[in-house]
């Protein structure tokens, strides 16, 4: 159902201000904070049909999210993001109140100043310009924004993504605000995301004095030899667009407080984020077999996976990749590069609608104390999305 609420008092055009008004709005992560209220408001204002639907799982909080839409007619370009954060964590280590929006020397600090809040408050700003300086546009702006990206990414954009379809809802292209610049806003857009893929491993053995080993067997042993196994090959050389895919072990435990005992099992967990060579099964498959060959019949061990949404995807370069380069160099003097690093993102449910980009503000703070974003970086990307918003609508690319 739409949402209609009063305006707020600012210039919902000023991409500033609009950041400062967000990052007031306290979401935590599944929280709500008043941020969406707040874009709802600002949308509809604007002439933006606005719905929040509420989605709900089992065992899962209840998670707010919001579709808007202003034009009736194709192409439709659909702006995404998330309004929801990470917590602020020690609050006595912030030089200034995490959700107090200040300003220091051109600097916004505040939880969300660069994940996401100024990315997503810099596109508002330019597609309410845009549609303002252009009243009888063709085509459609839309606007999809989560508020469960940071948390379990369940009640989120995935089930928004449904929610729109089944309403009829059809896309063409995307633009997803993430901070995807290291450390100028020339930097980098991306157009693809590695998966991640996550394995449990654990060897057993038998447990016994350290002074009878004869009457024992230890699990530390087969554990070594086991993750040598994994880790004698490259699983792959990369590809065009993609680092080669990496398994990094992030623990490895006996759960053994005496020294003078061999321990009954050992434990492993690893992660591997994987290029498009891959899919989750066929990376399980050869995992599986490097641990049988490195196990041989010595080792008794069992591995698991936990289940993965994040799968490797690649916006091919084309016509839609190169407005938006076009748009981040004639605003910038740079080219930026093409890229697919980094962690995962809710591009990985998008891409499955229509050809997803992300590109957004620098990054270097996100999560961090004292996280923070700087002004004429947010006046900069609004630039940038309202230039692409102008080249698009004049004429709509087609990949």
């Amino acid at each position: 159902m739409s949402q209609n609420s009063t305006a707020p008092a600012f210039d919902a055009a000023d991409p500033v201000a609009l950041t400062q008004a967000l990052i007031r709005c306290p979401s935590v992560t599944p929280a709500e904070g008043g941020a969406l209220a707040l874009l709802g408001a600002v949308l509809t204002a604007e002439g933006f049909t606005v719905d929040r639907p509420v989605f709900s799982a089992p065992g899962m909080p209840d998670v707010e999210n919001l579709y808007a839409r202003i034009g009736a007619d194709g192409p439709v370009l659909v702006i995404a993001g998330h309004t929801d954060v990470v917590p602020p964590g020690d609050l006595a280590a912030w030089t200034r109140d995490p959700f107090a929006a200040t300003i220091v020397d051109g600097v916004l600090y505040g939880r969300g100043a660069c994940d996401m809040k100024g990315g997503l408050a810099a596109m508002v700003a330019a597609a309410i310009r845009y549609r303002r300086e252009n009243p009888q546009s063709h085509g459609s702006v839309a606007f999809l924004i989560t508020g469960d990206e940071e948390g379990p990414a369940v009640n989120g954009t995935v089930k928004l993504l449904e929610w729109a379809k089944a309403r009829g809802e059809r896309f063409d292209h995307c633009l997803l605000g993430e901070p995807t610049n290291p450390a100028n806003m020339s930097d980098m857009i991306k157009i693809g995301r590695r998966g991640s893929l996550t394995g449990k491993l654990t060897v057993a053995g038998v447990q016994g004095h350290v002074g009878y080993p004869h009457l024992a067997q230890n699990p530390i042993r087969g554990m070594v030899r086991l993750l040598a196994g994994l880790d004698a090959s490259p699983l792959d050389a990369g590809t065009e667009h993609f680092d080669p895919s990496n398994l990094e072990v992030t623990t490895l435990d006996v759960g053994n407080p005496a020294s003078n005992v061999i321990p009954a099992q050992a434990k492993a967990v690893f992660n591997i984020r994987f290029n498009d060579l891959w899919t989750p099964e066929t990376l399980a498959a050869e995992i599986e077999r490097r641990l049988r060959e490195a196990a041989g019949n010595t080792v008794r061990y069992e591995i698991t996976f936990e289940p993965t949404n994040a799968v490797a995807f690649l916006t091919k370069p084309g016509p839609f990749v190169a407005m938006v380069a076009d748009a981040v160099e004639a605003e910038t003097g740079k080219r930026p590069a093409l890229s697919t690093t980094g962690g995962t993102s809710d591009a990985r449910f998008i891409k499955n609608y229509c050809p997803v980009v992300e590109y957004g503000v620098v990054g270097q703070t996100m999560h961090q104390i004292d996280e923070r974003v700087a002004l004429v970086d947010l006046a900069t990307l609004e630039r940038i999305t309202h230039r692409l918003l102008s080249a698009y609508f004049a004429a709509a690319p087609t990949a």
